[in-house]
């Protein structure tokens, strides 16, 4: 009899300062679109956990983990099993909050790990993980999404994980805005059932 399929990880990261805010309630909807599609999900509120930021000691140098005893010990073990990643942030001055920054920081030890101690080459393309970026922004700038387009791209790849999505919503100021726009809410829950299904090995369109 053959074994059954293990439920894909995914990690979803709750990155804003406020707790059930746009960027949560759009991260919720993709959430609930992985999860239909057979997904176990570990989220994190960084809102609410102890993290330093990166000290640059570089005490990941021994064995690519941090060496800072925080609460990143536990979104690092929940990343290094996951196979997809889904990372919400809402936008300040054109980048990511600052709760999700020092995240990202932090993760330098993943980029030691992988190019300083494995030697893979600087363009290797060969993902074992596959990700989702939403963010949520007031204004309706051109470029508004550009700064954290370019972090998060480089953010994943130390991660090993390949930026196959974004949902980037305008327009949200309140915190209780996203919950009255049916299209955004609708796209959220359509693109974390395609990851889902990806991760799965569905076809998310006969789900």
């Amino acid at each position: 009899m053959a074994s059954e399929t293990p439920e894909p990880l995914v990690v979803a990261i709750h990155g804003s300062p406020r707790r059930r805010g746009n960027t949560s309630t759009l991260l919720g909807e993709a959430v609930r679109g992985a999860t239909e599609q057979g997904c176990r999900i570990v989220e994190f509120h960084l809102r609410d956990l102890k993290l330093s930021p990166c000290l640059e000691i570089y005490g990941c140098k021994k064995d690519g983990r941090c060496v800072i005893k925080d609460d990143f010990q536990k979104i690092y073990d929940s990343l290094d099993h996951a196979q997809g990643v889904i990372l919400a942030s809402p936008i300040f001055f054109y980048a990511v909050s600052a709760q999700t920054k020092i995240l990202m920081d932090r993760c330098q030890s993943f980029w030691v790990r992988r190019h300083w101690l494995e030697k893979r080459p600087y363009d290797d393309t060969t993902w074992h993980r596959r990700g989702l970026f939403i963010a949520a922004a007031a204004s309706q700038g051109q470029k508004l999404f550009d700064g954290a387009l370019l972090s998060v791209r480089y953010f994943f790849r130390a991660l090993d994980t390949e930026l196959t999505d974004t949902l980037l919503c305008r327009g949200l100021d309140r915190e209780d805005e996203a919950q009255h726009q049916p299209d955004q809410l609708a796209m959220a829950y359509l693109k974390g059932k395609e990851l889902g299904a990806l991760l799965a090995g569905k076809d998310a369109e006969q789900q």
